[in-house]
């Protein structure tokens, strides 16, 4: 499973012209599941994402996390996180999860962070979508689950 983490003052997507998830303070994840995925790397990439310390405390170091700040997740499912640019000029995605198996791990992981006490807005799974983002800092992490083991 594969992360981006951005902390951002607001993040927002919509479907259709229609707001699905809007944040404040918080991150942005955007979520790729790959077809070797279980919940266990949900679980991995939910604690990860629950207790990064990326915010800054009152002397202006990155030493506080989601829970210290209160801030939110805004979760986008993205199969594209698993494509694959060696070859040619067109991506592969043979190593991106399927369908299914992707928007029950993607749920997974969204309800791993809600019983982590983080507020969480979402995406539409495999819905186009427009994802406003106002990275802060910059800030952007990437996380996988794959190499924690």
């Amino acid at each position: 499973m594969r992360a981006v983490v951005q902390r951002v003052k607001s993040g927002s997507v919509t479907v259709e012209e229609k707001i699905t998830g809007q944040i404040g303070k918080g991150f942005v994840v955007l979520l790729g599941v790959g077809k070797a995925d279980t919940e266990k790397d949900a679980d991995y990439i939910a604690d990860k994402v629950t207790n990064l310390r990326v915010f800054e405390d009152e002397n202006g170091k990155m030493n506080l996390s989601l829970a210290d700040v209160g801030g939110e997740v805004l979760s986008v499912s993205q199969f594209t996180l698993f494509g694959d640019c060696r070859k040619g000029r067109r991506p592969g995605f043979t190593e991106a999860g399927d369908p299914e198996t992707a928007n029950r791990l993607y749920q997974y992981f969204n309800e791993k962070l809600k019983a982590n006490g983080v507020h969480v807005e979402e995406g539409i799974f495999q819905a186009e979508m427009l994802v406003d983002i106002q990275n802060d800092g910059p800030v952007t992490l990437m996380l996988d689950s794959t190499k924690m083991f």
